[in-house]
């Protein structure tokens, strides 16, 4: 692996030096920091209004939508989906918010390119499928906008690094929208973490334990491109809802790194026999060969010594769970099946205490500024928090709570997972996407409003 990461780092190197000397009247000290291996820092003058245009409006899109259409200072200028209704309905709902109608982009699924080149906007949403998340992220910066997608950012390694360097070179932000780190418990645990209540932190445990059988196999939504990865890959495919947030607690990137993995599947069973119960047995969806394990099982060590166990389980019959779980020398706390804690000398001996008991002293601000707000706007109320938090970054010129080098660090995961499950859960490298910077960049701070 490190032979690899080489290459890239030559490549890089080469294609900087190459475009230093085409440059008439430049000279290479223009390029040191990229000769150097150092990332750009990426900032970016307050913008107010935020001027946004929409790829993507079907479930995740529209409630991303509803909750912009009720955050100040932003205006929806621009709005792309294959499906020309679903556009018309956007249309619909910001005019009914006040706003003027947005341009409509609707004749194929190309045509984010043409709406990133549009002058008027700051920012493009991107809520499509996975696999168009990096071609929109990367026209939205190239176009000089600013870049905000679901879940995952990227799928392979090398889209990591493309959302990585794309970022750099055009000076814009990549922001990933992990809505799990704005939860209630998990922002609990992390103000409990800056705050010292679990001492210093030693494992987490965490994961995506969500029966998807009925979605993958569904005529609409997600059904229409979700399978498709479980028919060709084999890995941890969807990493960032319980990773996101403990990574947090951890500094990943901001003291600490991600440092290696190795990643295990079971067998496949699950998809086949719900597809002989729905379709029949001999149907060709309970036929087919499914890549992917029902259970994935990753360990990763950081490089300052902490262990994290992450799941995958989508193709068993199970209640959901994120398996929220974080422990330090003062104590541990996890959020699924209960909500619970056990801090030393303040618990009793060997026994959990409810975590609600701790609320009134560790409830973040965030939660207790916003909860009321984002109530019915998507996932409790955390998709909305995430929503403003954006907002507010690119209002304030201040840097999001999320940045590119997250987005590709959590999301390269599935990448690295599925190399180690073919090797026989052989340890496989992660990539330093900051080369260094991790050392000296400052904790996450939204522990104030």
């Amino acid at each position: 692996m490190a032979a690899e990461y080489d290459r890239r780092d030559f490549l890089r190197l080469a294609a900087t030096v190459g475009a230093g000397l085409a440059l008439s009247g430049s000279s290479l000290s223009g390029c040191s920091n990229q000769l150097k291996g150092v990332p750009v820092e990426i900032k970016a003058d307050p913008i107010d209004p935020v001027r946004i245009g929409f790829v993507g409006v079907g479930g995740m899109g529209s409630v991303h939508v509803r909750n912009f259409l009720d955050i100040e200072g932003v205006e929806v200028r621009a709005v792309c989906d294959i499906v020309e209704e679903k556009v018309a309905r956007i249309q619909q709902w910001v005019q009914e918010a006040g706003q003027p109608k947005p341009g409509g982009y609707a004749r194929g699924e190309t045509e984010f390119k043409r709406m990133c080149q549009r002058e008027d906007l700051d920012l493009v949403f991107n809520a499509t499928p996975w696999r168009w998340h990096v071609p929109v992220c990367v026209a939205a910066m190239e176009a000089g906008k600013h870049a905000a997608t679901e879940v995952p950012a990227a799928v392979t390694i090398d889209e990591c690094w493309q959302l990585v360097e794309t970022s750099e070179k055009t000076r814009r932000h990549c922001v990933m929208m992990e809505n799990c780190c704005y939860d209630r418990v998990e922002l609990m645990i992390l103000n409990m973490v800056r705050k010292g209540l679990l001492g210093e932190l030693l494992h987490a445990e965490a994961g995506y334990l969500h029966d998807l059988r009925d979605i993958k196999f569904s005529s609409v939504g997600e059904g229409l491109w979700r399978v498709a990865h479980s028919i060709k890959r084999d890995g941890n495919l969807y990493p960032t809802h319980g990773l996101g947030p403990v990574a947090q607690c951890m500094n990943i990137n901001r003291g600490d790194r991600f440092d290696y993995l190795v990643s295990m599947s079971s067998k496949s069973r699950g998809l086949n026999l719900f597809a002989a119960n729905k379709f029949g047995p001999d149907s060709r969806q309970a036929k087919r060969k499914y890549a992917l394990g029902d259970v994935n099982t990753s360990l990763i060590r950081t490089v300052n010594g902490r262990t994290i166990v992450l799941k995958h389980d989508c193709d068993s019959p199970r209640p959901y769970s994120r398996d929220i779980l974080v422990q330090g020398t003062n104590g541990i706390v996890r959020k699924y099946p209960e909500e619970k804690i056990h801090i030393d000398r303040r618990s009793e001996p060997h026994s959990w205490e409810p975590l609600e008991n701790y609320a009134a002293e560790y409830e973040h601000p965030l939660w207790k500024a916003h909860a009321e707000k984002g109530e019915g706007r998507g996932h409790g109320g955390m998709d909305y928090i995430e929503d403003y938090r954006l907002i507010e970054a690119l209002r304030t010129g201040t840097y999001p709570d999320m940045d590119v080098y997250d987005a590709a660090a959590w999301s390269v995961v599935s990448g690295l997972s599925e190399r180690s499950v073919a090797k026989k859960g052989r340890p496989v490298d992660f990539p330093d996407f900051t080369r260094g910077r991790w050392k000296a960049n400052e904790p996450l701070g939204i522990i104030g409003v």
